[in-house]
This record gives structure tokens, sequence and C-alpha cells, in this order.
């Protein structure tokens, strides 16, 4: 037998029905099934997932190499496993509840070879308004830096690599990691690669957010996730040497994972799991934060994990409450610096240094809106628009160097206009259109993240890092106090969809477009009698 082109691994683990799709997807891969090979581990699934994999096996045997097993808590050993049995030169991953294009695989294996890549990657969609960056997938590249480029966030294992420099460097995922082995495994792989190459004109990978929401990821709780970060900051720490290459990494783990951490869902936890959090994360922030990845993360960020490492779990939950409940606090000037005046900020009994409050440096900290009302209107054509009012506590943006100050729902731009100014600080109107939401979305749900952008904004530049002239930040439109969002349903094509402003865990505000399905009423349906 021939060595197939590429290897494809699907983990799975009671992922029905989503299983029949990403399976059907396999098997009608333009690159035939002469050049590739399927193997599929079945985790100890409980329902009808191992049924599933051995019907297409049977209808596919030369193609399918299905494995049953006793569930391991994880992906990592399933993929491990298959990686033992692969023959292909290549290696692809597939979620057992996503799908692919089908060219994807011709697409990646013929680039791959063209490159001489030793990682590819391909456009990664969201599908069911899961979100995915976009910022690595702005154009083809023929190579990218692993330290200066957006890749490091980017680190999921939804990648082709080449098979050989997996087994040269013996890559493997950690079975210890219930959540997040594909980091270091594609971490390794990406700083082993003597070339790694990105495919954007084609839509690849289609990553799916269940209706139910019941995988490992979506149900993983606050312990589990520190756990998971405290062993990937570790890999990254013995991986690379101390510098700036590190730190380009670590930069996204600060602005990501552990961000994600100290966001303000931490208010609704039990104080003993609250205490771990803090600890935790200012036990790697004391270690790990230097001042150059300092400089790359927001004001929000800078400014929750120096409480966990200045403070305490008073001091950062009392800032926390602040954003969610409160809205941006104002700014004190005092000589040439300029902070934050949350909570615990020149306090006599608490101590805090000012440096964790300092934002003179931090341009983003003019970009930090608050939405303070939102309404649907029509604008003077009479075309729907979703009218935003926002306020920042800085008076006069101009005179600290952010000016224009534009809005947009990632790359959806709003006709964004200063309506009042003064010594509290500046509003601001912004407007979407209902008839672009819905004309840029995905036909299968998008949502998309509400950010203001003050000074000549670069979309390419790392989190928290200033253009040339220092004077561009961005930073998510939180909406404290959003209660009672009113949604808009709107016909695009043969369907309906619903346009409905909403905030996420961390308290942004985001904008969704989902159509009406029926898997969706039924899950709405599903939500409603839980409450009851």
């Amino acid at each position: 037998m021939e060595t197939p082109d590429v290897s494809v691994v699907v983990p799975v683990y009671n992922t029905m029905p989503y299983l029949t799709r990403c399976l059907t997807s396999l098997v009608g891969q333009t690159i035939g099934p002469a050049r590739m090979q399927i193997i599929a581990v079945d985790d100890g699934s409980t329902d009808r997932s191992g049924r599933e994999l051995d019907r297409f096996a049977a209808r596919h045997p030369d193609l399918f190499t299905v494995i049953h097993q006793a569930n391991s808590g994880g992906p990592a050993g399933p993929c491990n496993r298959a990686l033992d049995v692969a023959t292909g030169r290549y290696v692809f991953f597939v979620g057992s509840d996503d799908h692919l294009g089908p060219e994807a695989l011709h697409r990646l294996v013929t680039a791959a070879d063209a490159y001489d890549s030793d990682v590819v990657l391909g456009k990664v969609v969201g599908v069911h308004s899961r979100h995915i960056y976009q910022d690595i997938f702005a154009r083809n590249e023929v190579e990218i830096s692993l330290f200066d480029s957006p890749l490091p966030r980017s680190l999921a294992n939804t990648k082709l690599f080449r098979r050989d420099m997996l087994e040269r460097y013996r890559i493997r995922y950690p079975e210890d990691l219930p959540i997040g082995s594909d980091l270091p495994f594609t971490l390794q792989a990406c700083y082993r690669a003597r070339r790694i190459s990105v495919l954007a004109d084609y839509d690849f990978y289609f990553a799916v957010r269940r209706f139910s929401a019941t995988n490992i990821t979506y149900l993983s709780r606050h312990a589990r996730r520190l756990r998971t970060v405290e062993a990937n900051v570790a890999f990254v720490a013995g991986l690379i040497e101390p510098g700036k290459q590190r730190d380009a990494v670590l930069a996204y783990r600060f602005d990501h994972e552990i961000a994600g951490l100290v966001e303000d869902d931490l208010l609704q936890l039990d104080r003993a799991t609250q205490q771990l959090v803090h600890d935790g994360i200012g036990r790697l922030v004391a270690e790990h934060l230097s001042d150059d990845i300092a400089d790359r993360l927001g004001p929000e960020t800078r400014i929750r994990l120096a409480l966990t490492r200045d403070g305490t779990l008073d001091d950062l939950l009392a800032v926390i409450r602040q954003d969610a409940e409160g809205g941006v606090p104002r700014t004190v000037v005092d000589g040439s610096r300029r902070y934050a005046a949350y909570p615990g900020f020149r306090d006599p009994e608490r101590h805090l240094p000012d440096a964790c409050f300092d934002v003179t440096s931090v341009p983003d900290w003019a970009a930090k809106l608050d939405a303070t009302g939102l309404a649907w209107e029509d604008d003077d054509l009479g075309q729907r628009v979703l009218t935003i009012t926002a306020h920042t506590p800085v008076p006069q943006l101009a005179a600290v160097g952010a000016d224009p100050l534009t809005v947009s729902a990632e790359e959806i731009p709003a006709d964004t206009r200063i309506i009042a100014t003064g010594t509290a600080g500046t509003t601001v109107r912004i407007r979407f259109s209902a008839a672009d939401l819905l004309a840029a979305s995905d036909p299968t749900g998008q949502r998309r993240i509400v950010s203001a952008q003050v000074g000549t904004f670069e979309p390419d530049r790392a989190p928290g890092a200033t253009n040339a002239n220092g004077a561009a930040g961005a930073a998510a439109v939180r909406a404290p106090r959003l209660a009672g969002a009113v949604p808009l349903v709107r016909r695009r094509g043969a369907r309906l969809y619903v346009i409905t402003p909403t905030r996420d865990s961390s308290g942004r505000l985001m904008i969704s477009v989902v159509p009406v399905t029926p898997g969706r009423v039924t899950a709405r349906l599903r939500r409603l009698v839980r409450r009851r």
C-alpha cells in the first residue's frame, strides 16, 4: 500500500449528531481516498458515536481505521494513540463536532509540498456564532514567524503538520491535561518547524459551537482552567529561553487564557475558588509578567493582573465589580501621569502601589468605552440601525493623542460621532446598519466583538502594542448595565435572522446574528425550562 499524503486524526467522545457531518466532510474530500487515511479514536463514547464510526468504517474499509478505548478524560490520549498508528506524510486533526470544506486537504497538502512547509494553517471560520480570531488569516503567507505574527493567539491544533517533524522531535500531547493539551503540542510543532505557511483564501475548517454547549471546553471551570494555564506557561518557559521570543508567546497567554480567569464572572464564584484563582495568577504574574509583556496588554487586563500580585482578593474583586456594575472610573491626572481611579487607588488603608493603576502610557485607556444606551432606530434614509450611546472618562481625546475615535464590530465599521465632551468625559453615538450586520455574517450565525479604536490603529499589531507614533489604542466596548436588549428580526433570502446586542462573560458588548432554526428554538426552549 502506498503511503497516504495525509492522516486525518479524529478524537471522538459523544458528538452525535455533529459527528455524521464531520465524517461526511472527510469522505467527500477532493484529495481522494487513495491519498488519505482517517484514524478515528472513540474515547469511550456513551451515545451513538461509536456505532456511527463503525458504520462509516464498514462503508469505507480502506479509508477508516477505528479504535475503541475506555474514556481517558480528554482528547490528548486519543490523539496520541492515533499518531502512533498514522502513516501519512502529513497529519491533520479534526474535532469530531467540526467539519472541513471539500477542498481543504487537497489545498493544504499542495501548499505544504510547494512551499516545503512543516506546518500549514488553513482559514478557520466559526459556525453557530462560535468566535474565531481572524487576524492570522488576513492574507496568504508563504512563511510567517511564530514570534512576529498573531500565530501565538491561534495555537489550536487545526493545522496540517509534517509527520516526520512530529516524529523527529517526538511531539505528543500532554495526557495529564483534560483541556488545553493542543497548545503545547502546536506550540512545539511551530517552534520546531522550518517553515509555517498560511492559506486565507478558502474556508478550510468549520469550528462548530454546539447548541447544547456540553463539550469539555465549554464546561470547564476556573480551577481546571487555572491548572491548564499554569501547565502551559511552564511548558512555554521550558521550551523557549527568556527574552523577546518567549515574551511574544507569553503575551498572548496573559492576554487571553490568564485574563479570561479574572473576567466579570469571577464575581459569581465561591470565595475559595476566587482565592485559588487570585493566588495562582499572582504567582504567574510575579514570575513571568515582564515589562515587555505588560506593555502589550490593555489597561483592564494590566490592572487586574497587577492586583493579583500586589493586592488582596478583595482589591481585585472591587476593581472587577467597578467595571461590571459601575462602569469606567474617572481618570486622575497627577503631573505628567494619569491613573485609573478604581477602588483602592491611593486608599491609605489598602497601600496599593500607584503603578497598579497607571495608564499614562496605555493608549487603550482612551478607547475604554461603556455602552450606556442601546436602541433600534431609523436613520435619515429610513433604514434600521442599532444606536449605541457610550461614554469614556477621557474629556478631550485629541489632547492625549487619541484622535480620531472609531468603533467597529470587527470588520464592520460603525458611524461614530462625538456628541458631548466635558470634564466628566466624552459621550459618543455609535450606529451600526442592520443591513450591514446581516450581509456580512456567516449563514450559520456569527458573533462580533464591538471595539473602539483611537488614533491611527494598526490591525496587525500585537495585543496592547502601539503604532509608530505611540498614539493608537483599542479596547472592547463594555456594557455593564446592559439589560433587556431588544432583538431585531430580519429576512436574508429565504431565512429569518435575529440580530441582538448581547454581553459575554467578561462584560464585552457583542452583536449576535443568528438564523432562526428548529435546533436553536429547541435549545432555547430547553434553557427556559431549566430556569423554571
